[in-house]
């Protein structure tokens, strides 16, 4: 029987994503070659793959089955060829990573520009967004999260200390006063986050007892899935907000924004690198790893003790 690898790599993306045009974006073909593709893999194996509907398409339990033994095996054949690269030429292949938006936008895009010119053989996409997606389905090899739960189903290590700071302009602390206690908060105007658990960013450290945490949930008068909105909102005075140091810093050191310690300061979240088991012993997402780790261990917000996780 001759395979054809394209037919299979592009049944895998649509199990994955669960839909034949979002394969084809992915892709970057038309959604009748991946149809095409997809009854020619039908036809090649003889066996049904995929129920398709109009608004979802499902694998059959043959499909399913194919699906988990190709990927794997397309995985090895792969690697194969990329170690086989490596040794001649250096790291080379296709990386796709999703991170955080205001962390890629600010930082992460030059951090991988500097990989990539390191690496001309490296190929990359990135996609941004502050949702937390199952990255594994949807086929990345690396998922940069800056948080403080870990998933233990993933690989995770840790790559920096993201420390955050309360914080609001001086407009604001002239009108309102600074709270004293971390209860006071909830007396005051506050800027939330949208996309995460109630409770996980008011989460404060008390300076006498820091191995002790006080969850707050206040009542936000604005609430955003951007950390630049957030920011640029308390600049305006619109009241306290929470934000990790990189969205602050610069702010910080010029005055427009005064950071406030009741107490208390925000606990540290942490910079992930998360990828699958599988992509464990990937030489390109390691040696991505090892440079992002460096990298932001010499960032002027960051500090890090060097731990993977």
């Amino acid at each position: 029987m001759k395979l054809d690898f394209q037919e299979i790599e592009t049944f895998i993306h649509v199990v994955e994503l669960g839909s034949v045009s979002l394969a084809a974006e992915r892709l970057g073909i038309s959604k009748s070659v991946v149809s095409k593709r997809l009854s020619d893999l039908e036809q090649r194996l003889n066996a049904k793959l995929l129920y398709r509907s109009t608004r979802k398409v499902t694998p059959t339990s043959n499909g399913s089955e194919f699906y988990q033994q190709s990927k794997a095996a397309l995985a090895d054949l792969r690697d194969a060829a990329e170690t086989a690269a490596i040794n001649e030429s250096g790291l080379c292949g296709m990386l796709r990573i999703t991170a955080p938006m205001s962390f890629g936008t600010l930082w992460l895009n030059r951090l991988i520009a500097q990989f990539m010119l390191q690496h001309p053989r490296i190929q990359v996409t990135l996609q941004l967004d502050d949702r937390v997606i199952d990255f594994e389905r949807e086929g990345y090899d690396l998922c940069l999260r800056i948080s403080r739960i870990r998933d233990s189903a993933l690989i995770a290590r840790q790559l920096a200390v993201s420390s955050r700071s309360l914080c609001c302009s001086p407009a604001y602390l002239a009108e309102h006063g600074a709270p004293s206690t971390v209860e006071e908060i909830g007396n005051h105007a506050c800027i939330g986050y949208a996309n995460v658990a109630p409770g996980q960013i008011w989460a404060f450290s008390p300076f006498d007892r820091p191995n002790d945490v006080i969850n707050l949930a206040p009542q936000s008068r604005f609430i955003s899935n951007n950390g630049e909105a957030m920011r640029e909102m308390a600049e305006q005075g619109l009241g306290l907000t929470v934000l990790p140091t990189f969205l602050t810093y610069q702010q910080l050191n010029d005055g427009k924004l005064i950071a406030l310690e009741p107490g208390a300061r925000p606990t540290d979240d942490y910079i992930y690198a998360m990828y699958p088991r599988s992509s464990r012993s990937s030489r390109k997402v390691q040696a991505l790893c090892d440079f992002l780790q460096q990298a932001l261990h010499d960032m002027p917000w960051t500090k890090s003790d060097g731990r993977d996780q």
